[in-house]
This record gives structure tokens, C-alpha cells and sequence, in this order.
């Protein structure tokens, strides 16, 4: 099963809205979803601070901001990103 990784703030509207997005999509590609607090660790706050938040595959960013959909549905689906 595919992980991706939503580098999150507790107190930010966006980072809510995207992991909300998020969700039906994660029940129709059955990929894991993993989310980090960047306010919980200073490495990742120095590294994904303003962008957050943020959908990453391993080292590979999908999305900043705002779900991508159709960026994540391509990347899902095997597609170059």
C-alpha cells in the first residue's frame, strides 16, 4: 500500500481542508496516509515552514497549498509528476 505523508498545522485553515480532501480520495486509491505536525519538529518546520501544507511521497512533493487532484490522481496512477 502506497504512503504519502500531509505535513500539517494544527491551527491552519488550509492544511484542514486538504487533509479533509484527502479523505475520499484515500478511500478510493486505498493509500496510507500519514500526517506530521511540523510545529512538533524543528527540522521539519525549517524545511516545509510557509509551504505547508504539504502531500509528499517520500521525498516527492505532489502538492503545496492546495490539493492537486488531478496531479494526484496522474501520480497514483503511475504517471510522471
Amino acid at each position: 500500500m502506497m504512503k504519502l505523508t500531509l505535513m500539517f498545522r494544527e491551527y491552519c485553515s488550509l492544511c484542514h481542508a486538504m487533509r479533509d480532501a484527502l479523505r475520499p480520495l484515500q478511500e478510493a486509491f486505498g493509500f496510507e496516509l500519514e500526517i506530521f505536525d511540523v510545529d512538533d519538529d524543528a527540522d521539519l518546520e525549517a524545511r516545509y515552514n510557509e509551504l505547508v501544507p504539504v502531500l509528499l511521497h517520500g521525498e516527492t512533493e505532489i502538492c503545496h497549498w492546495h490539493l492537486d487532484e488531478a496531479r494526484l490522481r496522474a501520480y497514483l496512477a503511475g504517471e510522471a509528476v
